[in-house]
């Protein structure tokens, strides 16, 4: 089991100028196998697609994603020759990831589409991105989207690339074992990992699917200190069947070291940490990096 770190910059991350730049070079130096750039409208966190296609001309190695990039409201096929660019341009160094967006009305305002009908547009929207990536001319109608003999150029480096898809909802991850090629959910404990992968299983044999055993990943959200009060009255609204809600945050290098093993155990290999207090300068970043480098890419295999 090939068990690869990545680091997450959050929706509020500051780091949308020239520090963006030190960082990622850090993440290259340090031997993290990936970043991963989250999308928020009304957050200062840079726009993925154009934070990945920077992160890419300043690494040869480093990959990219989106934690979670919104499907809903974007054109499907511009998104598709977008992302297909990007994966070329790289030499196949592209992690998709895709959601339904956030539950907040300004964020919803700003996609255009209404909440009721987001999962259907989502669906439809993946399957017409991977007919673009796959296929020489692309003829789908459904209910969103109508193209004849559409040709996309050009196709991506990876054929296609692996999309990744997250929650732990009933769901979701029914879609994720329709629709996915790996799992990454985030705010979950070993045993939710445990149980939704046999859910996931379950669903992808009924469609004839199969996701590879090194597909299944999540993504840990970590505080250096004391986890901000925001945070942990936001979490119990989110799992509020979890007795211990600071379990799913750990807020030292050791516990957050300790909370990889435990998910390495029941057969988690792709992370994603994120720090939930964040760093203020370029250099306080490098720093912090540092420090994180020294508890996680040792469990890199």
């Amino acid at each position: 089991m090939k068990v690869r770190i990545g680091y997450g910059f959050g929706v509020r991350t500051g780091l949308n100028d020239e520090s963006f730049g030190e960082v990622v070079d850090a993440l290259e130096r340090l031997r993290f196998d990936s970043l991963w750039l989250s999308e928020r409208i009304g957050g200062a966190a840079p726009d993925p697609l154009v934070g990945m296609a920077y992160a890419a001309g300043r690494t040869k190695k480093l990959k990219f994603g989106m934690s979670v990039m919104v499907l809903p409201g974007r054109n499907p096929v511009v998104l598709a020759k977008e992302l297909a660019t990007l994966d070329r341009m790289s030499g196949g160094r592209l992690l998709p990831a895709f959601g339904l967006g956030v539950a907040d009305v300004h964020e919803q305002q700003a996609f255009g589409v209404e909440r009721t009908e987001r999962a259907a547009i989502f669906d439809e929207a993946l399957a017409v991105m991977r007919s673009c990536w796959t296929q020489e001319r692309v003829t789908h109608h459904g209910r969103y989207f109508n193209y004849d003999d559409l040709r996309v150029e050009p196709k991506p480096r990876q054929s296609p690339p692996d999309v990744w898809l997250g929650g732990i909802a009933p769901s979701e991850l029914k879609r994720v074992g329709r629709l996915a090629d790996g799992w990454l959910p985030s705010f979950v404990t070993p045993a939710d990992v445990e149980r939704g992968r046999g859910v996931i299983e379950d669903i992808a044999r009924q469609h004839d699917r199969e996701i590879e055993d090194e597909h299944f990943g999540v993504l840990i959200p970590y505080a250096n200190g004391p986890v901000p009060e925001a945070v942990l009255a936001g979490l119990r609204a989110r799992r509020p069947d979890l007795d211990d809600i600071t379990q799913l945050v750990p807020n030292t290098w050791e516990q957050l070291g300790a909370l990889v093993e435990a998910f390495v155990n029941v057969g988690t290999s792709k992370f994603v940490i994120l720090p939930l207090n964040e760093p203020r300068t370029a250099a306080d970043w490098v720093a912090h990096l540092e420090e994180a480098a020294q508890v996680v890419i040792p469990w890199q295999t």
